[in-house]
Parts: structure tokens; sequence; C-alpha cells
């Protein structure tokens, strides 16, 4: 065979090997994994790779890894096949592609899939700055941070799967790693709930433990009543918002344990409770309203000075992202944190009649520049009032003027700064203050006019037997000093009397 010859069937063969392929390449398959792209720990996980009928066989390779990582053939009639992995581990983690072989030739290759195993490392903190209260249509800033010196920060939104957001850590000063990541606008249309992961630079699909959800909050447009609820009986109550109130009362100590009660008599799912100047919005579900009364309990642990601040809370639905009006707010004092005790005093003494008027004086030596004035068993906040400089004293007067029988009871008074308003003195020792007279005529609504009478009202107490004790010695009284006058009489007489003879 001449070189010629030879040449021309070489190149002959060549072409004919090449034509089927130049006819146009095959589709690329589609890649996807089950139950997601981000896998806990030991956790199994289904890749799939779909491509067209009568593909011969599957391959899957995985980026820094020996090609082909996996191979697989298809069912006689299926066009897809799976990768099983039982064991989610940091060597399954990575960037993965898949293509398939058919009569025609190789397909092209997949979009790439990229698998993160989560679960290596310490979970991170996820706060939202400076409130996860959010203005619907505003913005807010999310930090995710640890102590755990993670180069990057990943941050998820519940039910998007899209593996962006991220940012390189920085280092505070503090030597605590953090990102922040701006969130907005944000609108009540859908639930802005989140998580953050943090990992190394050299392993970046290798992620830690979720940090603890946070949902941001739009308040104001809840419905006021149930999805379930017929549209035409709407509740009714300032825009459907609830109440909050403590179980142990605005002042506590530190060491109690304190709980927070959120209810209201619309029918929501569930409550979230804010504090003012948090970073976090803890949540709580109804789990069974009862006699139309929605609550949801929100016990806070054991009271040290941080629980001291002003809270409110907020109703929702499950099925919906929409936040009602918040509460009215509820300031939670500790009382024990500074080291002064004041002392109480009342004039014009401890016993007085209705309509008197009546000062409670709250003094110490120490320059606390506010102070405050709380009735056993009140419900409502305490009377807070700036001190004053007087004779070497720090004082203030709270008037009752004029006092009613529902004002008797048993204060204390407590000291406090401006600077930390939440944290209040040691508790004077308590005076009891007794009204007597006719109970108050007045209307609860002009009780609550005048601004000195804060304290919601105590139960009328009944003078009667005391009352009828008093006739009695009065009674008594005038008898003695009618029998004496009686006798001075019949001396007088017999002198004069006597006299005469």
């Amino acid at each position: 065979m001449t070189p010629t010859l030879r040449a021309l069937l070489c190149l002959g063969l060549s072409v004919g090997l090449r034509t089927p392929v130049e006819a146009g390449p095959l589709p690329k398959p589609t890649l996807w994994a089950e139950p997601g792209p981000m896998i806990p720990r030991r956790s199994p996980v289904t890749i799939w790779c779909e491509g067209t009928p009568g593909a011969e066989e599957y391959r899957l390779d995985k980026e820094g890894s020996p090609a082909p990582w996996k191979i697989q053939k298809p069912q006689e009639t299926g066009d897809k096949v799976n990768f099983s992995i039982t064991h989610m581990t940091e060597y399954n983690a990575g960037r993965h592609r898949c293509y398939y072989r058919s009569p025609a030739g190789w397909s092209e290759r997949s979009d790439p899939l990229e698998l993160v195993v989560t679960g290596f490392y310490r979970k991170p903190s996820l706060s939202a700055l400076p409130s996860p209260v959010v203005t619907s249509g505003g913005n807010v800033t999310l930090q995710c941070g640890s102590g755990h010196g993670f180069h990057r920060f990943i941050l998820t939104k519940e039910g998007d799967h899209r593996l962006s957001w991220t940012q390189d850590s920085q280092r505070q000063p503090s030597g605590q790693y953090q990102a922040l990541f701006p969130v907005g606008p944000v609108t009540p249309s859908h639930r802005w709930t989140f998580r953050c992961y943090g990992c190394s630079r050299y392993s970046p699909q290798v992620w830690s433990h979720p940090s603890d959800p946070l949902e941001l909050l739009v308040p104001g447009a809840a419905d006021t009543t149930s999805p379930s609820q017929n549209n035409s009986d709407p509740k009714s109550g300032d825009s459907g918002k609830p109440s909050l109130l403590s179980q142990q009362g605005p002042i506590v100590a530190a060491g109690q344990s304190l709980t927070l009660q959120c209810r209201s008599d619309v029918g929501y799912d569930r409550f979230a409770l804010h504090k003012e100047g948090g970073r976090d919005l803890p949540q709580s579900l109804v789990l069974q309203p009862q006699a139309g009364l929605s609550q949801a309990h929100f016990p806070l642990g054991t009271v040290s000075s941080s629980h001291g601040g002003r809270y409110r809370c907020y109703g929702g639905y499950n099925l919906s992202a929409e936040w009602s009006a918040p509460s009215d707010p509820l300031d939670i004092l500790v009382a024990g944190q500074l080291p002064d005790t004041p002392s109480l005093s009342v004039q014009p003494g401890p016993s007085v009649a209705s309509g008197e008027n009546v000062t409670l004086r709250c003094q110490s030596q120490s320059p606390w520049d506010t102070f405050l004035l709380a009735k056993e068993g009140a419900a409502g906040p305490p009377l807070r009032l700036r001190s004053e400089h007087r004779a070497q004293q720090y004082q203030a007067e709270f008037s009752m003027s004029p006092v009613t029988s529902t004002q008797g009871g048993t204060y204390r008074c407590y000291s406090s700064n401006s600077t930390s308003p939440f944290l209040l003195s040691h508790p004077s020792e308590p005076l009891e203050l007794l009204v007597s007279g006719a109970a108050d005529t007045t209307s609860p609504s002009q009780n609550n006019s005048d601004p000195k009478s804060e304290f919601p009202a105590a139960q009328p107490q009944d003078y009667t037997v005391e009352n009828s004790i008093r006739m009695g010695v009065a009674g008594l009284v005038l008898v003695a000093l009618g029998v004496l006058l009686y006798e001075a009489r019949s001396s007088q007489k017999q002198t004069q009397d006597a006299a005469r003879t």
C-alpha cells in the first residue's frame, strides 16, 4: 500500500468516526439532590442525574477527585439515574457534575451541583440590628458571629436553597468573628426566617451547625380574624393587639423565676415576644385556645439584671407572615441591684379619713435621681418621680389629694437612676396606709383622670364593726359626762342650802 493511499484511508476512517459527534452535541443532563444540597453530617442524600431516553451510562464527577467519581446504568426504559450516599461526610461534599453516553456519543456536562455538609463546628449566633421588628418596606442588618475563627459566614433564608449571601468574617477587638448582611426591603408578603453558618476558606463546603432561626417581624398587618373564622365576624380590639403581663408583677427580685404571658381574644396561632434593644425574637406557639382566649407563656428563667427592660408581644398565624400591632409596653424592673435602701414615711399619718390630703415621702441620703412607689398587689406600673435635694436628703413626695378608701394598702418605695431605669434598689420597709370613711363614689374613669392615682382599685374595706365600736364608746363618754354634770349640780345645790340654813 502506497503512502498516499494509506493517508487517504486513515483520513476517511477519521472522518467516519467523528461524523456522529459533529452532527450536534447531545443536550446536557439535569443534576439535583434530594432532600437538598445542604445535608447534615451522617445523613443520607440522593443525587439524581436526568438525561434523554436511550442513554446507556451515566457518570458523576466530583471536582478534585479522579474521574469518573461514580458510574451508574439506567433502567431499560428510564432516562435518569440516582447516585445514593447513605452517610454524608466531608469527603462527599464539593462541586459535582454529571453526563451520559448514548449511541450518538457523550453528552455535555451538567450545570454544577454544590453539596454542602453541615454540623462540623459549633453553631454561630444570628441577631438583627437594630431590632428584628421591622416596619413594612424597611431594611435591617443581620449579624452572624462566633468565637470560632471562621473565615466566612453564610446566610440562608428558609425555603430558599440558593448558596449565596456569603461574607468574609471580620475579627472584632473582643475576639469575636462576625459578618454583617444587609436585608431589605422587608414586606409582610412572605415569611423572613434566616439561619447562618460558618466555614473555613480551605473547606468551603464543610459548614458548622446552623444558628438558631431568626424570624423578622413586620407588625401591624395581621387580620384580626383567624383564617378559619368567618370574615363577616371580625374580632374587635385595637387592631387585634394582644396584652402582655407578668405573673410575678412588674417588680421582680434577682433569683426569682420570671414568666411573661401574652394573650388575646383573637384566635392567634403563635405569639412573639420582643425586648426593646434586644436582637432576637423568642416565639411561642398557642397549644390550645380556651374560652375564646389565645395565650402563650414565655419562661425567661432566673431573674438577673439583664432581664430588666421594656417588653412587647405580637400575635400571628402559622400560615401567614403578617403580625398584629404590638401590645402595650410592659416594664420589668429588677429590685436589689443598687446598694442603698430608701425609707418611706407618710403625712399626716398612717391612719387617715377619706378625703384628707396624704403625702407619701420616699427619701435617701444617697444621690439617686429617681424614686418609685409601688403598692402591694397592684398589677399596674409603680409611680415614678424625680428626686429633690432637701436638707441633705434626696427625696420625692407622692401626693394623694384627696385620698380615697381604694388607696389604702401596703406601700414600698425604691430608688433608681435614670441611666439604668430598670434596675432598682432594695425596697423600703413596708408602710400600711389605713383610710377610713365612706367608700369612694367617683367612677373609675374619674379616678383615672388623676395622674397621681395610677394604681388599680383595691377592694373597698368594710368599717361597719369599727364604726359601731366608735359610736358605742362615744355614747359611754356622753353618759359619763351627764352623770358627772348631775352630781356637780346636786353638790352645788346642797352647798347653797347649807349656806341658807
